[in-house]
């Protein structure tokens, strides 16, 4: 069985690389892509495209060389969809739900084509990673705005009291704790379940500000470590690890190049594919 036989469709023997279209590009309609994922309706699936084009977003990749919305008659209907390129593709899979057994098979066909094949699951927390860490940027740039009519002196302490909260440490000795450089952020070093949860303690601060009135130094910084001490309750509630604990992962930075690399790669893909179909014809 070669790469570009792995995704069988509902063991079918309807193979995705089958549903591929040309017109100056390879590409996917979306709505195919939607069934063979094992979505039923467009409204949950789009959330996957729209997290895949933040993610491309953010690798500084042109979003509408990978998707590009047009309208397609279907039982003389106007509907909503996009030509996805196989990066999108892959940027789409790897942000769907791996609980759906078409996904997992999927996000196993897209790491075997990028050569991750036995760490596909690794593959699609990389890609959430950036998704994650883009939407914390944007919460904390929302939260900084809140406390800045709210009396605040020093965000730094504000920050940081948050972070004790959370990890029973100042940021400065977490960061030696994990062997993080001082003008690094810790944020580009974490895993995806660690991201997650420090995007519910910053979006938390932010409403428990909001709903409590707070004003003042002072109070802002004791909102901001109650939070945080929530948090890490729950969390060790349900791991019984300590946040501090958690593994460190490769930087951020790291992952956008990695996945630099799985466009470049696919678009061969594509090129070569094309070039051993005009040979045969």
């Amino acid at each position: 069985m070669t790469q570009l036989d792995l995704f069988d469709l509902d063991n079918s023997n309807r193979n995705f690389e089958d549903f591929s279209h040309e017109n100056g590009f390879t590409y996917w309609f979306a709505s195919d892509l939607m069934e063979f994922l094992g979505y039923e309706n467009w409204s949950s699936f789009n959330k996957s495209i729209n997290k895949a084009m933040t993610t491309c977003n953010s690798l500084n990749i042109p979003i509408l060389d990978n998707f590009i919305q047009e309208y397609r008659d279907v039982d003389g209907k106007q509907h909503i969809d996009f030509r996805l390129s196989r990066f999108a593709c892959y940027l789409t899979v790897m942000n769907s739900d791996p609980k759906k057994p078409a996904v997992a098979k999927a996000q196993a066909y897209f790491a075997t084509l990028a050569g991750a094949v036995h760490n596909f699951i690794e593959e699609s927390n990389k890609v959430e990673r950036i998704v994650i860490r883009e939407e914390i940027s944007e919460r904390e740039s929302s939260l900084h705005g809140v406390v800045a009519t709210s009396g605040i002196t020093n965000y730094a302490y504000f920050q940081n009291a948050g972070y004790r909260g959370m990890y029973n440490k100042n940021i400065r000795d977490l960061k030696l704790l994990r062997k993080i450089k001082d003008n690094k952020s810790l944020l580009d070093y974490m895993g995806k379940d660690e991201l997650a949860a420090n995007l519910f303690r910053i979006t938390q601060t932010e409403l428990k500000i909001k709903n409590d009135n707070i004003h003042g130094q002072t109070p802002l910084e004791a909102a901001a470590h109650a939070v945080g001490k929530k948090v890490r309750e729950t969390m060790m509630e349900i791991s019984n690890v300590p946040p501090e604990r958690l593994p460190v992962h490769d930087e951020i930075k790291e992952v956008k190049k990695q996945l630099k690399s799985r466009s470049k790669k696919f678009k061969q893909i594509d090129t070569d594919k094309k070039k051993e179909i005009d040979q045969h014809e």
